[in-house]
């Protein structure tokens, strides 16, 4: 006998099921002359009729009753396998946990970019973490690579890519971008984002701030570097950024760069030596080789 179609099997057990043609072709999504067709066609390969077509629908003949089970048995062991490899794909696909922070918001993503078009059978799960939560993640083997402000724990191996400083966000205006730093802190709400979710952008700040004795009092705006540059761009007030964030500002926000005493940090990739990980390896290796330093 001729191999037959699942899909006629699919078509033979809704119908028994369903009792109506119409009502199956509309489970099948098909025509009725389509599901028609399919029933006739099973019933050529098997050599009988499977239905006793009447005014009210469909009904199994007893050689439709017979092979029945047997149909319906076959049809779920093929939903069975299906599953079943599914399920083992799911579990087989490697997959690489990553975190990143603001400065390297722009590289980042070209990198995995990249990656997928090399590796596309390697999954990437990505989340933006401070530095402090991606290299206890890392220790932990939560992570197999991170992005962090310099220096990293003890334990893990790194690679620097650039050296990061701060700059002062505000709207794009003329007389704004005349005035120095203390005059535009005294002039706007100095914004920041939640110190508890970014906690390293905090500390430097803070840190500026009291290197070169400005005054200014940072209000926790938000935990989203979206919606801070939103309400800079509205007027809202000012902030101070990784310098980085120049490639992706809003086109009425710009950049100052103090002239004051600046604060200076490295940004590398991280990772976690003891851990071996062939796919992590290869993330690197095009991280290092593709590494194009940012000036601030």
């Amino acid at each position: 006998m001729k191999g037959i179609d699942i899909k006629l099997l699919r078509a033979f057990v809704t119908l028994a099921m369903k009792g109506s043609y119409s009502n199956a072709a509309k489970d099948l999504f098909l025509t009725q002359p389509a599901l028609s067709k399919q029933i006739q066609t099973l019933e050529h390969l098997t050599g009988g009729d499977l239905f006793l077509r009447g005014r009210h629908g469909a009904s199994l003949t007893v050689f439709g009753q017979q092979l029945f089970s047997k149909a319906n048995e076959l049809l779920q062991a093929h939903i069975e396998f299906l599953n079943y490899a599914r399920d083992i794909n799911s579990k087989n696909r490697e997959k690489l946990f990553m975190g990143f922070g603001i400065s390297t918001f722009q590289q980042v993503p070209k990198w995995i970019k990249q990656f997928h078009q090399r590796v596309p059978e390697c999954e990437i799960v990505i989340n933006h973490l401070p530095s402090s939560v991606q290299m206890k993640m890392l220790l932990e083997g939560r992570l197999h690579i991170g992005f962090v402000r310099m220096p990293v724990s003890k334990g893990l191996a790194s690679y620097i890519l650039y050296e990061e400083t701060l700059a002062l966000a505000m709207l794009k205006n003329s007389d704004l971008n005349k005035m120095n730093i203390q005059a535009a802190l005294s002039a706007y709400p100095l914004l920041q984002l939640d110190p508890s979710t970014n906690p390293c952008l905090a500390e430097q700040t803070a840190h500026f701030l009291q290197s070169n004795q400005l005054k200014a009092v940072p209000v926790s705006a938000t935990d989203d570097m979206t919606s801070l540059l939103a309400l800079i761009a509205g007027g809202n007030g000012v902030a101070f950024l990784p310098a980085s964030v120049r490639t992706f500002l809003p086109a009425n926000v710009n950049l100052l760069m103090p002239v004051e005493r600046q604060i200076r940090w490295d940004i590398g990739v991280v990772w976690n030596p003891k851990i071996k990980s062939h796919r992590r390896d290869e993330f690197l290796r095009l991280v290092v080789a593709g590494d194009t330093p940012v000036v601030a």
